[in-house]
């Protein structure tokens, strides 16, 4: 049922009737609908570049700042766990206190983090700016969404998500080649610097362009207990997801922070049905289509993120390729994307998402089965044709995933969904990396030592057959300094091709869950409420 709104105009809570479906939200450039499209993804672009470009960066960072690995493992996952457990939360406070001032202030404090991480002369300094990095972040990404939702009819709304979809896969994957091309020629801080300019970009565009919108029925409270709750155990399950690789699954750790987390949400789903005015009310979860497409968030994710984890190891430690030729040749993947968004957005709206997504599924299921034949001596133009299929896959997931969610969702709640979106889809990859590496593992601890033995290799100790696992599950040959040159290839060959077995073995299973994802895409339909968007209330 689309959610009725009204339109504040006096300042002082009067209310007058609702816009009509359709109806252009103001007059001029503010509020213009194509116009608020460019203006959030200029903000969201800096959000999904930093998921990746700073990747590159890390080493630059570790010699410059004399940094541990584990120092610099703390980079990427301070800022993921960040974004990960506010999403949902700060997808509430834009709907409390409006989208147009959230993504305002997620914008500036991102860039101002962004600039201060360049100025950082300690790895702590890093870490700490990259942290509040992911949690303004977490407030501009629902916020960017939900402004969407508000200002475009619903008949435009899936052409608009597939560009904003575009914008995110393209700077995910441009990330890599923009971070080798700043720390090769310039520094590693000018990845971060350059956030600053296109905050600003983002900031007087926000200002000059965006309209604010609330629904009539917009949250009035915070619901305290219930977003500690929340927070405490998303906290608990990316934390597992993010130490398991080094724990072990087996390990009681990893198990006590999965058990507090599933007890976590326990408690609170039994307090969202006490409480008057819930952080998500559950009853947004009766929606079979929107609780699908929370799921096929997550699977995807698994499938794309935990796969082209490996990828990237396999183009420049099994291939021999800079960051520059690595990011490259992903450059098919990207190209789907930028094509395929808008023109899968165009579908939905004339088909509606069923199809679309199973299809979409259903490419990214073959084209992980054809990343698992790849071998160590593959030649450019078939990697190019499966991650081009990838590529194309993915690109009616992410429109149609989204339109689900939150177009499934009440314009009030526009947020909330946004913040549940993405909270699915960095859950999702941070349990495709978890997962996906512990098959890897699995299968390289499983071969290492018979493919070394079958190579006529000296053996090795327990201690060095582990060290040389580690090394092999990204890809690097173990050879020890001084290493004659036959002995050195004879250990690389057995290096690679055990990585290989891994990386095949991992994208089987990212392949079965795909083929998961078809089987959930059928649960999926048109958004409910997404014709309250036009019609939203401006401020």
């Amino acid at each position: 049922m689309t959610s009725q709104t009204t339109i504040d105009t006096t300042g002082s809570g009067g209310k007058a009737p609702a816009t009509p479906s359709g109806a252009t939200p103001g007059k001029g450039l503010r509020g213009h609908p194509w116009l608020t499209l460019i203006t959030v993804a200029v903000g969201v672009m800096m959000v999904a570049l930093d998921g990746t470009i700073v990747a590159i960066a890390n080493p630059a960072i570790q010699k410059d700042l004399g940094a541990t690995f584990a120092q610099v493992q703390w980079i990427t996952n301070g800022y993921f766990l960040a974004l990960a457990v506010s999403l949902i939360t700060a997808g509430k406070l834009g709907d409390r206190f409006g989208h147009r001032q959230t993504f305002l202030i997620g914008v500036i404090g991102f860039a101002a983090a962004s600039g201060a991480i360049g100025l950082s002369d300690s790895i702590a300094l890093v870490v700490t700016f990259r942290v509040l990095q992911g949690l303004f972040g977490a407030l501009l990404m629902p916020a960017a969404l939900g402004l969407l939702r508000a200002t475009f009819p619903a008949e435009k709304l899936n052409m608009a998500i597939g560009i904003w979809g575009m914008v995110i896969g393209a700077s995910t994957a441009g990330g890599p080649i923009l971070g080798g091309v700043l720390v090769e020629h310039v520094n590693w801080q000018s990845v971060f610097f350059i956030n600053v300019p296109v905050g600003v970009l983002a900031v007087v565009l926000g200002v000059w362009i965006l309209l604010d919108h609330r629904a009539e029925n917009a949250p009035r409270s915070f619901d305290i207990l219930g977003i500690a709750l929340l927070s405490a155990a998303m906290f608990c399950l990316v934390w597992a997801l993010i130490k398991a690789p080094e724990w072990g699954w087996g390990d009681g750790r990893t198990w006590a922070f999965i058990v507090a987390s599933v007890v976590g949400f326990a408690l609170f789903a039994f307090w969202e049905t006490k409480v008057r005015e819930p952080l998500i009310p559950l009853a947004l979860f009766r929606s079979v289509p929107l609780s699908a497409g929370v799921v096929l968030m997550i699977l995807m994710a698994i499938a794309f993120m935990g796969g082209l984890f490996f990828v990237t190891f396999y183009l420049q430690n099994v291939h021999g390729m800079s960051p520059i030729d690595a990011g490259l040749h992903l450059l098919p993947l990207t190209g789907m994307m930028i094509v395929g968004s808008p023109l899968a957005g165009a579908m939905i709206t004339k088909v509606g998402p069923r199809i679309p997504l199973a299809g979409g599924m259903a490419l990214t299921a073959i084209a992980m089965y054809g990343m698992s034949t790849l071998e160590t001596d593959t030649g450019s133009g078939i990697m190019s044709v499966w991650f081009a299929l990838l590529g194309l896959g993915l690109a009616p997931v992410m429109v149609g995933a989204t339109e689900v969610i939150v177009g499934n969702a009440q314009m009030e709640l526009s947020g909330v969904a946004g913040g549940l979106q993405q909270a699915a889809m960095q859950i999702g990859g941070s349990l495709g990396t978890a997962v996906l590496g512990a098959v890897m593992a699995s299968k390289v601890d499983s071969d290492l030592a018979g493919n070394w033995t079958k190579a006529g290799l000296p053996p090795l100790t327990p201690e060095q057959e582990h060290q040389a696992s580690e090394a092999v599950q990204v890809g690097v040959p173990p050879v020890p300094p001084g290493t004659p040159d036959a002995i050195a290839a004879k250990i690389t060959g057995v290096a690679h091709d055990t990585f290989i077995s891994g990386m095949s073995a991992a994208s089987l299973v990212a392949a079965g869950v795909a083929v998961v994802a078809v089987l959930v895409a059928f649960l999926t339909k048109r958004g409910e409420n997404a014709g309250a968007g036009a019609g939203a209330a401006h401020i």
